[in-house]
């Protein structure tokens, strides 16, 4: 008996020093193909780079944001997105003590970089937004309740709109995405991934969202662990959102894992993820 639970002992602090010292510091690189008939032939293979929940620390510094950099710059991407989270706001110092502009400024994008707020971009008392100069500077276009046009040289163009975070922000869906044309193809950003339900009587083909973390912990038979507001229906990977007409027009969201952690600094079964989007015209 006193064998066992010494065995047990040890596997538990083995697999809790995995997940605090390995997994957390692992990157894992995952693609998707997009198809549809609304992207245009001159987007055709056009490339978009997400990443989110950075959640800048102790438990994530600049000096493996900069890793994370070079990570995104090595897939070449055509868009790079961020879908929210940039400090971990828990603790009151973190937004004063890292600057994560420098390293945010030497992503590359031929077609441009953009981010929407996530709740912890509202700062520790959650009520001044915190973020929005860092991304800036970092050359991103911060969206917020507002679309953004990327043309091709052709004159052909797909949209990406981003909504304010809906745990403290300000979204106003009506008024940001519902007069999209029909016959484009239309990318949205909102942090939490939850609010496809709502979103999908509007002409949205991809929605990327993170906050959830992947759920953080993932165990056999019991599955994430951790659930967040607004995150605990949609956890990770690709989904596609059924309703009327959505044979003809599928919405798929998909939700990132994120990078960093909160809470507890560990990752379990649920590796940092950066994501790779192909567009194919069917």
């Amino acid at each position: 008996m006193i064998i066992a639970v010494i065995a047990a002992s040890l596997l538990i602090s083995a697999i809790g020093a995995y997940g605090f010292f390995i997994e957390r510091g692992r990157l894992r690189i995952v693609r998707h193909t997009i198809r549809s008939p609304r992207i245009p032939p001159s987007f055709d293979g056009v490339t978009i780079a997400q990443f989110s929940d950075i959640h800048l620390s102790p438990a994530y510094s600049l000096k493996r944001l900069g890793k994370l950099v070079e990570a995104v710059n090595s897939l070449h991407a055509d868009l790079v997105v961020f879908t929210g989270d940039l400090h971990d706001a828990r603790r009151n110092d973190n937004i004063a003590k890292y600057d994560p502009s420098p390293l945010l400024a030497r992503i590359q994008a031929r077609l441009g970089k953009f981010a929407v707020y996530g709740n912890h971009d509202f700062g520790y008392e959650r009520k001044l937004r915190s973020s929005g100069a860092f991304l800036s500077r970092g050359g991103f276009s911060v969206l917020i309740n507002s679309t953004q046009r990327i043309e091709h040289t052709d004159g052909d163009y797909i949209t990406i709109s981003g909504l304010d975070d809906y745990v403290l922000g300000k979204p106003n869906a009506a008024k940001t995405i519902a007069r999209l044309e029909d016959d484009r193809f239309h990318v949205l950003l909102v942090h939490e991934p939850d609010m496809a339900d709502r979103l999908i009587r509007y002409p949205i083909d991809l929605q990327l969202s993170g906050h959830s973390h992947g759920g953080q912990v993932r165990l056999p038979l019991l599955g994430p662990l951790v659930r967040t507001k607004l995150g605990s229906k949609y956890v990770g990977g690709m989904y596609r959102i059924g309703g009327r007409h959505r044979d003809k027009r599928p919405y798929r969201l998909y939700v990132n894992r994120g990078i960093g952690t909160t809470r507890i600094p560990i990752r379990l079964f649920c590796a940092p993820e950066l994501t790779v989007f192909t567009l194919r015209r069917e």
